[in-house]
C-alpha cells in the first residue's frame, strides 16, 4: 500500500514522503479499514516540526495523519459491535497515528459508525474537532442550563462546538464576523457578538465556561468575563502542569510544562477561575455520541478543499499557509 511517511523532524520542512509499504496486520481487538478519506490538520504539521515531541515522542519513520474514514475489510476475533463493510471514522490514538495510508489498522475502541447522510469527505472533518469539543466539555464538567462562551465560533471548531454544546443543554454565546451570523444562528447559538463592532468583554459577565479557540491575549480577556469558579479550557494557549499530570507524562515533562504554563495558572488565580489546556485523545464511545447528535440534527461540516492522496504535501501546505473556510481533506478514491 501507499502511505505518507514522516521521516525526520524539521521546523522548516513539513513535507512527507510517499512510500510503498506492507498492509498492516490486525490483532484480535482491531479492524482493518480501506481508507476513503482523511482529515488534514494543523496538528499534522506540528508533529512534523517536532512541536509535540514533549507530549508524544514519535519514533520515526512514522505514517502521518490523525483522522480517517474508511470501510472495514477485516475484523479481529474480539470485535463485537462492527461488521465487515461498515463505514467508520476515527481520531487515531496518539501513540498509533497513521491516517495518511491506503489501509489502517485501528482498535475497535477508537472507531464509530459514520452517519449515513455524510459523505466520506464531510465525515473526515468530524473526529478530531468534535472529540476536542466533547473532551473540553467533559473537562469543564459542563452542566445543562449553564452558559458557555465559544470565542471565534464562526470557524470550523465553532461549527461543531455550538451544536454539541446545545445538545448538552448549554446556553451558547459566540463572537465572530457578522457575515457568518446567520450560519451560526442556524447551528443554535443563543447570542452572537460581531467582533468588529462590539468588545465582548464590555457586554458579557458571569459566564460559567469558556472554550478558548484563539489563545494569545484573548485567553486573559476571556477570563475577565467569567464568574468566580468558572472554567476555561484552551485549544490554543499553553500546556500546564495539570495537563501534564492528566496525560500521565514523565515527571520531568510535568516539571517543564508546569513552568511553561505557570503564567496561565497565575492568570486564572487572579480572576478566580480554572485554566486547562486540551490535547484531544481517541475515544470511540464519545465519537459515537457525536455521530448520534449529528444524525439527529443533520449537521454538515464545512469542507474547504479536497486533495487527491498523492497531493498530500499540497494539502499540508494549504493548512500551514492559507486561510480556510472549512476542512482540508485527502481523498483515496
Amino acid at each position: 500500500m501507499k502511505a505518507a511517511v514522516h521521516t525526520k523532524y524539521n521546523k522548516n520542512n513539513i513535507e512527507l514522503e510517499i512510500r510503498e509499504i506492507a498492509v498492516p496486520t490486525i490483532n484480535e481487538n482491531e479492524v482493518l479499514i480501506k481508507a476513503t478519506a482523511a482529515g488534514v490538520n494543523p496538528l499534522d504539521n506540528m508533529i512534523s516540526r517536532g512541536e509535540v515531541k514533549i507530549i508524544v515522542p514519535y519514533i520515526l519513520p512514522q505514517i502521518a495523519g490523525n483522522e480517517v474514514v474508511g470501510i472495514i475489510e477485516q475484523k479481529g476475533s474480539n470485535v463485537a459491535n462492527f461488521e465487515i463493510g461498515d463505514r467508520v471514522f476515527s481520531r487515531l490514538p496518539l501513540d498509533k497515528i497513521g491516517a495518511f495510508a491506503e489501509y489502517v489498522a485501528i482498535n475497535q475502541d477508537t472507531i464509530a459508525k459514520v452517519p449515513d447522510y455524510l459523505t466520506d469527505e464531510e465525515a473526515a472533518a468530524v473526529p478530531l474537532t468534535a472529540l476536542t469539543i466533547m473532551q473540553a466539555l467533559e473537562l469543564m464538567g459542563a452542566e445543562s442550563g449553564k452558559t458557555i462562551f465559544i470565542s471565534g465560533g464562526t470557524g470550523g471548531v465553532g461549527g461543531m462546538a455550538i451544536p454539541i454544546a446545545k445538545a448538552k443543554g448549554l446556553t451558547v454565546i459566540t463572537n465572530g464576523s457578522v457575515e457568518n451570523k446567520e450560519r451560526v444562528e442556524k447551528l443554535g447559538v443563543d447570542q452572537f457578538i460581531d467582533y468588529k463592532t462590539t468588545d465582548y468583554t464590555k457586554v458579557l459577565k458571569d459566564i460559567d465556561y469558556v472554550l478558548d479557540t484563539l489563545g494569545g491575549a484573548e485567553t486573559e480577556k476571556q477570563m475577565t468575563i467569567m464568574k468566580s469558579g468558572g472554567k476555561l479550557v484552551s485549544l490554543r494557549a499553553m500546556p500546564n502542569g495539570s495537563f501534564a499530570k492528566r496525560m500521565n507524562l514523565a515527571w520531568w515533562k510535568q516539571f517543564v510544562l508546569g513552568l511553561a504554563g505557570r503564567k496561565f495558572d497565575k492568570m486564572a488565580n487572579k480572576y478566580g477561575v480554572s485554566y486547562d489546556f486540551i490535547f484531544v485523545e481517541s475515544n470511540g464511545k464519545q465519537l459515537q455520541e457525536v455521530a448520534d447528535i449529528f444524525t439527529k440534527l443533520e449537521i454538515k461540516p464545512s469542507v474547504d478543499t479536497v486533495f487527491d492522496f498523492k497531493d498530500v504535501n499540497k494539502a499540508l501546505d494549504k493548512v500551514a499557509n492559507e486561510r480556510s473556510r472549512g476542512k482540508t481533506v485527502l481523498s483515496f478514491k
